[in-house]
């Protein structure tokens, strides 16, 4: 496998002459609303001495894995570590990385953006043709969560595919309890409804909706939630609910059977938050796992997309790995996104993991850009060489098997109908008439094109980073 995707990559025709010895000088800032912009050590493919670059992309298979190699074809996306890098593998046992787009759908919220689509596309059938064709282009492998994923079937250039169900969510719906935070749902307490009696029931008849794509080869596997509020306080969370909530009822025995008749809620200590936490995430996907591999038993199950401070918990990735084929995570606020935390969620969990969100925003692009995770930088260009230092840390990794940045259109500040993270910024490849970025798409299709050809330069002893540190 190393040796023949590695001989691919080094056939490649590119000049690895020249590259640049120094990291490129970016200027960021971390939250809009910070005074002062902060300089970021940014490094790029063209930092990459030795590694063969190709301008076009390499030949695949049907569904967009390397034709280079073939391993156990299943007829289903699967992951299979090989040596020490994971992999996922496609339905005809090529090696594939996912690098996605999210939100891949023609939202016309406005009278603006509708006028626009109706001047560019015309119809659903003609945007989804030449979008599919235009990430496709850019070397784009398929599309994350909340993308128009039926559309975009009927195009004739297919992408690999992965919807979110939303089963703790839309069971808050129902259940009722549950608001609206900036990018995801809300729970009293930050409480998730986990030890309501009727949660295992409403996730195995959810899950019914999910057996019409069981047989489907396109589908890469399912995000069972977004950000789900699973913090180191979670424990705190649960005993601070009314005594008669299921979920209070629940903390209030483990804390017994944990520390005695006598326990006192309010001398627990990090270790029980830590072990509490564990419980809730375990449950949480125990039930969901269970009600999925019962609809669909092909597919891979893609976790809840962490983001908070779940991240550095050993705990959260334990419980995770037990129920999910990857473990996905929303990563914000690195710059560079850390080593030895990434080397941790796989030692943890034992699994790939997936980044599932990740962006930045540009000051040229006109918009306020006061909402929204991302950092802010100055130009588009600066877009795309963060984009480009952020994934090279991901391939370096060895655990990542793909990335799907969010989204695929920037905020259209006329569309009030949107949550309040998704205002003014700009997060698209295209902006909210459907124009394309031009300068941050050249830099996403140069690390596209060859992010297996940097893996395979990586395992042969490649440093994305100088011996000296970064």
């Amino acid at each position: 496998m190393k040796r023949l995707i590695l001989g691919w990559a080094m056939a490649a025709a590119a000049a690895t002459a020249g590259r640049a010895a120094e990291p490129i000088p970016i200027e960021a800032k971390r939250k809009p609303s910070d005074k002062a912009w902060t300089t970021h050590p940014t490094w790029t493919v063209r930092h990459l001495n030795g590694c063969a670059l190709r301008a076009e992309p390499p030949e695949t298979g049907r569904y967009g894995g390397l034709a280079s190699q073939t391993l156990e074809a299943t007829g289903f996306f699967r992951t299979q570590k090989i040596g020490d890098r994971w992999w996922l593998v496609d339905p005809e046992g090529h090696p594939f990385l996912h690098v996605g787009v999210c939100s891949v759908a023609p939202r016309r919220g406005s009278d603006r953006a509708k006028e626009a689509f109706a001047a560019r596309f015309g119809t659903e059938t003609a945007w989804a043709e030449a979008t599919a064709a235009q990430l496709s282009a850019h070397g784009f492998t398929g599309t994350g969560a909340w993308s128009a994923d039926a559309l975009l079937a009927a195009a004739p250039r297919r992408l690999a595919y992965c919807p979110i169900w939303n089963f703790m969510s839309a069971y808050g719906k129902k259940r009722g309890g549950t608001f609206q935070k900036p990018g995801h749902t809300g729970y009293p307490g930050n409480a998730i409804f986990v030890f309501d009696p009727g949660f295992e029931a409403f996730a195995a008849e959810h899950a019914r909706s999910l057996a019409a794509l069981k047989d489907d080869p396109w589908l890469l596997g399912h995000f069972t939630d977004n950000e789900l509020p699973l913090y180191k306080r979670t424990l705190d969370g649960f005993l601070g609910l009314p005594e008669d909530d299921p979920g209070r009822r629940a903390a209030d025995d483990w804390l017994r059977k944990r520390k005695g008749a006598a326990a006192d809620p309010k001398r627990i200590d990090d270790a029980d938050r830590e072990a509490f936490r564990e419980l809730v995430i375990d449950r949480y996907f125990a039930i969901v796992a269970k009600a999925i591999r019962a609809a669909d038993p092909h597919h891979l199950i893609l976790g809840s997309r962490f983001h908070g401070d779940e991240k550095n918990s050993p705990g959260a990735f334990r419980a995770a790995g037990r129920h999910c084929d990857v473990v996905s995570v929303n990563l914000y606020g690195a710059w560079t996104p850390d080593p030895a935390l990434l080397a941790n969620w796989v030692g943890w969990s034992g699994k790939p993991f997936l980044i599932s969100e990740f962006y930045a925003k540009g000051e040229d692009s006109g918009l306020a850009n006061t909402t929204g995770a991302g950092w802010l930088v100055k130009t588009q260009r600066d877009r795309g060489l963060f984009y480009q230092n952020f994934t090279l840390a991901l391939l370096a990794s060895k655990g990542c098997v793909g990335w799907h940045h969010f989204k695929y259109a920037d905020n259209d500040p006329d569309d009030l109908s949107t949550d309040p993270s998704n205002r003014d910024a700009n997060k698209g490849i295209v902006n909210a008439r459907f124009e394309p970025y031009p300068a941050f798409l050249e830099q996403m299709r140069e690390l596209n094109f060859n992010a297996a050809g940097i893996a395979s330069w990586i395992d042969a002893g490649g440093r994305v980073y100088p011996a000296e540190g970064r």
